[in-house]
Order: structure tokens, then sequence, then C-alpha cells
């Protein structure tokens, strides 16, 4: 029976893995937090392996406090550099299949069609270039059987994201300014959760890949906020405002639509739309209408 490590078990997506798990009996999975692998803790992760056997890797951790990697560049290049380029030794070394979660940030954010897998990269702040850094060191390291998933404005019923926080102020507020010129798709982590589990059996190549995965659809950020108070019945008015009258610590991509269609021909996959899979999350929020 394969034994899958999944790190970052308590984020959105690593919380998601657990609670699908049980309807994957062919595997048995290690779910570990900051607790038991620190991957920050650059000196330890190596130990960690020492005396176990794995025959995958899901590595779901991140440090993803966008804003906050602008000041804590150290912290945000060891978890999602420095230990990714440990994982990705480790992998080659033991022969285990690697699944690394990347992002949009790796973008400028200033195309005009969808991303493939094949743009060329251009982080704009430290998060962006912490994550393009882990991609980079897995494709030098080059372990077989190893995938890099690239997705982007991640929620979930799980941890804290847009989803929450809109539901938190959308019943605390008569309004909202939300803004409308960034453009994405908003990714429900089950879904992406399930997608990992079902391409994990079928990953077979001898050099890493990189894919992108989101759910289907566009959407603002003021599209998606509309949806959520559409869908849960909450009575509060978003007002659309642009990027410039939101300033934050770091840039954030104008546009961030990933083109899945790689993913979707190579592994045979299905993905949801947006909109259909907000509603499944509110609904096991309890918060729909």
């Amino acid at each position: 029976m394969p034994n899958i490590l999944v790190t970052g078990a308590n984020g959105q997506l690593g919380s998601e893995l657990r609670e699908l798990s049980s309807a994957y009996p062919r595997y048995t999975f290690t779910f570990t937090d900051r607790d038991t692998l620190d991957l920050s803790n650059l000196c330890k992760m190596e130990d960690y392996f020492e005396d176990k056997i794995f025959d995958a890797i899901l590595n779901c951790a991140a440090y993803t406090a966008v804003d906050k990697a602008q000041s804590e560049k150290d912290l945000a290049d060891a978890i999602n550099h420095r230990a990714v380029s440990i994982l990705a030794k480790i992998a080659k070394l033991r022969n285990i299949s690697l699944v690394h979660i990347s992002t949009d940030y790796v973008f400028n954010g200033q195309n005009y069609r969808p991303y493939v897998e094949s743009d060329p990269a251009d982080p704009q702040g430290v998060y962006g270039h912490t994550k393009r850094h882990g991609e980079n060191t897995i494709l030098s390291v080059a372990p077989k059987n190893t995938i890099i998933i690239r997705t982007s404005w991640v929620y979930s019923s799980f941890g804290n994201n847009f989803l929450k926080t809109m539901l938190r102020l959308g019943k605390e507020r008569d309004s909202l300014g939300v803004i409308f010129d960034q453009v994405g798709t908003p990714t429900y982590a089950r879904d992406l959760a399930k997608a990992v589990l079902e391409i994990l059996p079928h990953i077979n190549n001898e050099s890493p890949e990189i894919y992108h995965y989101s759910n289907e659809g566009v959407a603002s950020w003021y599209d998606f906020a509309q949806a959520i108070f559409e869908l849960s019945g909450v009575k509060c008015t978003v007002n659309p405002i642009t990027s410039d009258q939101y300033p934050t610590p770091a840039k954030r991509p104008h546009y961030s639509l990933l083109n899945k269609s790689k993913i979707k021909n190579d592994f045979n996959i299905s993905i949801p739309y947006w909109r259909d899979s907000l509603k499944e999350c509110l609904n096991t929020l309890g918060e729909t209408k």
C-alpha cells in the first residue's frame, strides 16, 4: 500500500486532503504540520526522513503571507525555496514521487491570454520570487516522477481566506469596496485536492513537469465577492474599486488566468466551474441561503 507524505497538513489544501483521505483506502497517509516537520528548520528536515519510507510526497506547505513576505524574506525563502530543494533531493535519492504546489504569482500579471506553463516567469514580489526559486530548484535537481502544479486564488472551508473574510465582513457592514481590476479564477482547495489524488497514480515522467490548475471560468475579486453574497444570502452592497484605492505592500498580478489544457489532456481530468464549487463550499460551511 503506497505511503503518502502530506506536508502543510493544517493548511487549506492539506486539510482538504486529510478530509478526502478516507475515500482513498489504497493509500496510507502521513500528515505533517509545523510541529512534526518544520520546513523552516532546514537542519532537521533530513533527520525526519532517516527512519521513514514514503512512496510520494505532496508538498502543500508554503509561506503564503504575501504582504508579510516583503519584510520576512529569509523565512519565506527558507520554506518556499530552500526546504523545497531538500525535498527534491530526498525525492531523487530515494526514488519518491513528488507533487509540489506553486502559484500564479510567478507571473507578472500583464498577459492578455491565459498563461501556459511555458510562458516566462516574472514574479513581482518576494512571495512570487521565492515560489519561483522553489520551482527552479526542483527543475535543477530533476527528480523523476515529479510535477509542479501552479494554482490561483485558493479558498476552502478550512483556514483563513477571501471567502471567509467576505462572509464575516458582509455580516458586519452594509457595504464593502472590492477590487475589480484584478482578474483570475477562484480555486476551491477541495477540487485541487481531488485532482492531485486522481493524478498521483499516473505520474510517470523522467524529469519534472509543470502544470496549471484552477477552477474553470473568469472572475474579478469584485465578481467573487458578489457571488459569495448572492449564494449565501448575505445582504451587503459590493462597490467596485481599483487596486490603487487599496494599496498593499506586495504587488498583486492584475491578470492571473491559467490555461489548464495540459493537465486536462495529460491526466484526463475534468475541472468544475468556479461558481459551482463556491456553492459547494458554502454548503459545507452551512452558509447557503
